[in-house]
């Protein structure tokens, strides 16, 4: 079988297109796949570090703000829509597979026309603009959020959660203990704002240094890449604090801008602060973890809020707008980590939520449109 998918833009869509292949592959071991990406996009260097081949077109996002500017635009979609005819007439998918994003849209569009049967996989509560415009030509979609039925037909859609990172599962609390340097008697806070970081959580930790010092708890702290020197000397400032290679510790808070054992991270926390993309919240659904979503505002369509409102509605997380997190992100976290019956209430409640190995789920849901 011939498989292709296209997507990306961000991670939120290129680690799900990834771990589709990767559960393609192990289904059908003697599959071919091939990626189509945009050009200049981190799909472009991702997905060949996954071990797959990527085709890129020139697609590129409409400008809302200047009309006037989308000429170049259009040019680069219909260049990029002959671009797909040729791959999808050279390759021969017996299925494509569109995650969301630029590239998603014309390869799937194409790929319709050409009579190939059409996969979308949504990762969000609230549907992106590529997969609605979409719809049409899926003959299945797969989703992560329940009530998706007022963005698409009722009769393609699958409720298969969201693939999530491999092996976060089985990690011990005392090994995290080890690993973090953390007091094995006090509870756990985690705050992690996303590979690139999130400027609002890392401000308001910022500014309630003192209060985290003084709570009785271990703090570890993932402040993201574009955030961590600022975060560093911050800690610095505020007392004796240790500087390593990769981490900066102030008493009871470890501050890193990369978490490489997500794992034991996760294994030791009792509550969690985050932003709510779609593959985070996957992750903590799968876990059970507490945790108080901070949406952030700088996504498309404000999908982040309605990603944390599935869940808050259900009472399995907590939400704080990012607007407001600089006044209530602390002091709603250091109540909650200390109030053991509502942890407990939102582990149960989150845990309903989980869908279990979702990308085998969806790999089977494509391997069935190719027999079919």
């Amino acid at each position: 079988m011939n498989y292709l998918i296209s997507g990306g833009g961000t991670g939120g869509h290129i680690f799900p297109a990834v771990s589709i292949a990767n559960a393609l592959r192990e289904l059908q071991p003697d599959c071919k796949i091939l990626f189509v990406g945009a050009l200049g996009r981190m799909e472009m260097e991702r997905v060949p570090q996954a071990g797959y081949e990527i085709v890129g077109l020139p697609v590129r996002g409409f400008n809302r703000k200047n009309l006037l500017a989308n000429a170049s635009v259009l040019w680069d979609l219909m260049r990029s829509m002959r671009m797909a005819r040729k791959i999808v007439k050279r390759f021969k998918p017996d299925v494509a597979v569109g995650v969301g994003g630029y590239a998603s849209g014309a390869a799937m569009k194409v790929a319709a026309r050409m009579g190939v049967p059409v996969l979308l996989q949504e990762q969000n509560g609230f549907a992106g603009v590529t997969n609605k415009l979409l719809k049409d030509d899926a003959a299945k979609i797969c989703v992560a959020y329940e009530g998706m039925e007022r963005f698409f037909p009722k009769e393609k859609i699958i409720l298969t959660g969201n693939p999530v990172r491999q092996n976060l599962e089985g990690g011990s609390r005392e090994e995290a203990v080890r690993l973090f340097g953390l007091a094995p008697e006090k509870k756990t806070l985690l705050i992690i704002g996303g590979s690139l970081g999130a400027r609002t959580i890392n401000e308001s930790l910022i500014a309630s240094l003192d209060k985290l010092s003084e709570a009785g708890i271990n703090v570890i702290w993932q402040t993201g890449k574009t955030y961590y020197d600022r975060c560093r000397e911050a800690l610095q400032a505020a007392g004796d604090a240790v500087v390593s290679d990769d981490s900066v510790r102030l008493g009871n808070i470890r501050c890193t801008a990369f978490l490489s054992r997500m794992d034991l991270a996760y294994a030791a926390a009792d509550l969690v602060v985050s932003r709510a993309g779609a593959s985070s919240i996957s992750e903590l659904c799968l876990l059970g973890k507490p945790c108080i979503l901070v949406p952030s505002p700088n996504v498309a369509e404000d999908h982040q809020t309605h990603n944390a409102m599935a869940l808050v509605r259900k009472e399995a997380a907590v939400l704080v707008k990012d607007v407001e997190a600089g006044e209530r992100l602390i002091p709603e976290t250091l109540t909650l980590i200390a109030d053991d019956a509502h942890l407990t209430a939102l582990s149960r409640n989150i845990l309903t939520l989980a869908q279990r190995d979702s990308a085998r789920r969806i790999a089977q849901e494509v391997i069935a449109l190719a027999q079919r």
